[in-house]
């Protein structure tokens, strides 16, 4: 037997509190423990044998934990464990070691094997009798032979009785324990029980505590994650021990609280209050107290190398903060940057994405460095745990010259930190590392850098002051060449940033956000994949920034517009609602069970089953595009006029066709209105185009516009609904029905298109926000209201006459927005708190529409 470690009394074994903190964390965890002597002191009597209440507690609040099993496996008959322990039924009471999984088990034992019982407790009786002290216990399966109130050498003689009698029996199978000798008619023992009980779990790992000879059989069964713990004396097994029940109870304290702690993601920081640093090549996040929760490489739709924002600590951060511990004073952007300030008393804490090319831009390659400068005269603490692959991959901190290297990960990285020395200790299985940085003793300015695609430690030719410069010039520029409007100038700029940070460079795609899985409701499971470029979200995007004077984006992203067109093959019809950024097809969706989530809304997905949907509305956002640009430059390019021909062959061969609509319901396709609506478009703004290129509108277009405007206004009226509805014969109202105004193929004085417009105020509004539908999309649970329906609402608030009530719910909805300015994708008007993925590119360019629209309809 091996030696193990045993806990001081006075606190657990620091390799088993390790040891708990990573079984903590798996995603489907199975409990297992025995009951006397581990929940329930030893005790003369068997029949008093009652659990610690600390123990009950523990084991109850565990068993409440969703994805996590717990069960008692005792060689106790079923019916005495289940009188004795008194435990929820949430507990898996397991009896006669493993023998007895439900009360009904008796009824099923053959007829054969019940006479045997009967006489094995025949003989046994006898025994017992020779012997004061000895009690026999019997059970459905078996009979115990208790030797514990006997003296010695009368309880070693029963014993050997007992053994070479009826212990001898060529049917008899013989378990020995502590002062006991267990006969059953069948062969079983906890270590095989312990294996159900993992297969019917599906368990990524067991936790399994014992005191008697009898768990060894279990402990021997335990592998890979699994933690064994010997409670008392005794040769065993189990890799840790603890001296007594009082200590098993603190293992299982340390574990709910662990477990808790990381199912729930208790204390998660506001979604809203995050702020993001981009470089064009891909983007981070950072929370209000400096920490880095989220950074994806080398692209924003790769893996995540920091992923605390779904699943804490343990998924990866990079964390700064004062020594003395304390609240931040604020966080904020360098005037139009994407550059982000953290302050306390005497320590300013600066973070950006710089490029690898001297202008600052992003390279083709997108190889990325991630800059924090701290400053100031205070001593400040430094924590950085990498996780690449979502923590999938362990990896090793390795301390060379001045700073460390991240070994383990496919993708090299390095952290170039001079002067730092690093404390690299095992974190779970992953090393992380800390530091103090005393910076006035290091003349008041500390730079770390993590270098991406790059293990050089060498020292960077360019000081920092002039690398910061360089890579905020391009945003400053940027920012300059834009013509804000009057209306929130603060709030639209910070708006057209944040579209800009969501610009991939390299490529020309267009993020629709930031991240993935942020719920749109706390605990929920509407948890997706934002981190790709949706056709008509990135049309939208570029659309807007093309409102503000920036032609570079959408040009870019029509470029790749017409390379997954090319793709297709010529059938236009055939695109996808969404892309990587590189523009090829998605691979399956798929989830990554272990991280927790945010604030434990599981699962987190990687992927989005959405891009095998059909979307017909996505072809009108990208003929607005081409328009828009057209009518800004003055001349269409043969490639965009390429682009718009094309949306109209896909719209002439599919625009009949039921699909799954903009908000992507994992339903039966439908006629939905915004999807006919923006067909309309394409084809509509498909014959702006053609004008400006100096051609006669096209007849067959001519036709099939005023063919599918027709077909709106006969069918997406609702008699019942008194508006717009969502789709073709459906009562259901939805925000996206507001486009029918919206768009043009209406007036703004048309009595339905007013109709429509109080009916989803009524029905859909709830103070600062505007939800998408009421009606059931077949997912559980419920969301918050959407930024860009309340932007649509504010709109079409103006487009009515309803300037004041424009004007209201612009200013409420600016004043839903995180410290510098973000928005996720929803907002919870009764929490008051965001939701969803962060930050949102439809949030944006709706607030950016909003007040273009407010300004321009002054004039």
């Amino acid at each position: 037997m091996e030696t193990v470690r045993a806990a001081p009394r006075q606190d657990l074994d620091p390799e088993l509190r390790t040891a708990i903190g990573r079984i903590a964390r798996v995603p489907q965890l199975l409990v297992g423990c025995d009951y006397d002597g581990t929940l329930a002191p030893l005790v003369d009597d068997p029949t008093a044998a009652g659990p610690l209440p600390e123990a009950v507690a523990a084991v109850r609040a565990l068993a409440a934990l969703p994805q996590t099993v717990v069960a008692v496996i005792s060689g106790r008959a079923l019916r005495d464990l289940a009188t004795l322990s008194r435990l929820p039924s949430e507990v898996h009471l397991v009896g006669s070691h493993g023998s007895e999984f439900d009360l009904g088990f008796i009824q099923r034992l053959e007829p054969e094997l019940r006479d045997l019982h009967e006489r094995l407790l025949d003989e046994l009786t006898a025994i017992s009798r020779a012997y004061p002290g000895v009690r026999l216990e019997t059970k459905p399966a078996s009979v115990a032979v208790h030797v514990r109130g006997a003296d010695p050498d009368a309880a070693r003689e029963a014993l050997e009785a007992v053994l070479s009698g009826p212990g001898a029996w060529p049917d008899i199978f013989v378990t020995n324990g502590k002062d006991v000798a267990e006969l059953s008619l069948l062969a079983t023992d906890k270590g095989a029980a312990l294996n159900a009980l993992r297969s019917q779990a599906a368990a990524s790992a067991v936790l399994y505590l014992g005191d008697d000879v009898t768990d060894e059989n279990a402990f021997v069964q335990l592998h890979g994650p699994d933690v064994g713990i010997k409670v008392g004396r005794g040769d065993t097994q189990a890799a840790y021990r603890v001296d007594d029940p009082i200590d098993a109870v603190r293992v299982l304290a340390g574990l709910l609280e662990t477990r808790r702690a990381w199912l729930y993601g208790e204390h998660a920081v506001p979604i809203e209050r995050h702020s993001m640093v981009a470089n064009g090549a891909t983007v981070g996040l950072i929370a209000p107290d400096a920490r880095v929760t989220w950074l994806c490489h080398p692209r924003p739709d790769s893996a995540a190398i920091f992923a605390d924002i779904l699943g804490g600590p343990r998924a990866g951060h990079f964390s700064v903060a004062p020594q003395r511990q304390g609240l931040p004073l604020g966080q904020r952007y360098r005037p139009s940057t994407m550059s982000v300030e953290t302050r306390w008393s005497g320590i300013t804490v600066t973070d950006w994405l710089e490029g690898a090319v001297p202008n600052g831009a992003a390279p083709a390659t997108g190889r990325s460095t991630f800059v924090r400068l701290l400053t100031g005269e205070g001593t400040a603490r430094l924590e950085f745990a990498p996780r690449p692959e979502f923590g999938q991959v362990p990896v090793r901190l390795q301390p060379l010259g001045d700073g460390l290297l991240v070994v383990g990960s496919s993708e090299p990285v390095a952290l170039y930190s001079p002067g730092l020395e690093w404390d690299v200790y095992d974190d779970g299985g992953h090393d992380s590392a800390r530091t103090i940085v005393d910076l006035a003793a290091a003349g008041g300015r500390v730079a770390v850098e993590l270098r991406f695609d790059s293990q050089s430690l060498e020292p960077h030719p360019e000081p920092i002051d002039e690398r910061q410069a360089r890579a905020e010039r391009p945003w400053r520029d940027w920012a300059a060449s834009l013509q804000l409007p009057g209306t929130a100038a603060r709030d639209v700029l910070r708006s057209a940033l944040t579209l800009r940070g969501l610009f991939h460079a390299p490529t020309g795609s267009i993020l629709a956000a930031a991240t993935t899985s942020l719920p749109e409701e706390i605990g929920g499971v509407r948890n997706w994949d934002y981190r790709y470029c949706w056709l008509r979200d990135a049309a939208m995007s570029a659309r807007a920034l093309v409102d503000l004077g920036s032609l570079e984006e959408a040009e870019a992203l029509l470029r790749w517009v017409d390379g997954c067109i090319d793709r297709t093959g010529g059938h236009p019809e055939r695109l996808h609602p969404l892309y990587t950024v590189e523009g090829l097809e998605l691979g399956p969706e798929a989830v990554i069970d272990t991280l927790p989530g945010y604030a434990g809304s599981r699962p987190v997905r990687v992927g989005n089953a959405a891009n095998r949907q059909i979307q017909l509305d996505v072809f009108g956002p990208i003929a607005d595009l081409v328009a828009a640009v057209a009518h800004a430059r003055g001349t269409v390019r043969n490639a965009d006029w390429r682009v718009v021909k094309e949306m109209v062959h896909a719209v002439e061969r599919r625009w009949h066709e039921p699909d799954h609509g903009i908000w992507e319901a994992r339903l039966a396709p439908r006629h939905h209105v915004f999807s006919k609506v923006m067909c309309w478009l394409t084809v509509a703004k498909a014959l702006e185009v053609q004008e400006l290129v100096g051609e006669e509108p096209n007849p067959d277009w001519v036709e099939l516009r005023d063919r599918i405007r027709a077909n709106v206004l006969l069918l997406g009226w609702n008699d019942a609904a008194g508006a717009y509805s969502v789709a073709y014969g459906d009562e259901d109202i939805d925000a996206s029905s507001l486009w029918v105004g919206l768009s043009g193929l209406v007036s703004d004085d048309d009595p339905r298109f007013l109709a429509t417009v109080l009916k989803v105020e009524s029905e859909l509004r709830s103070g600062a926000v505007v939800y998408r539908y009421r009606w059931d999309d077949g997912l559980p649970g419920v969301e918050g209201g959407f930024h860009i329906c309340t932007a649509w609402l504010v709109e079409a608030y103006l487009r009515t006459g309803r300037r004041g009530d424009a004007e209201e719910l612009f200013q409420q909805m600016l004043e839903t927005a995180g410290p510098t300015g973000l928005l996720p994708e929803q907002y919870d008007p009764f929490a008051e708190r965001g939701l969803g993925n962060h930050p949102q590119a439809y949030s944006h360019l709706g607030l950016i529409r909003c007040a273009i629209a407010l300004e321009s309809s002054w004039d």
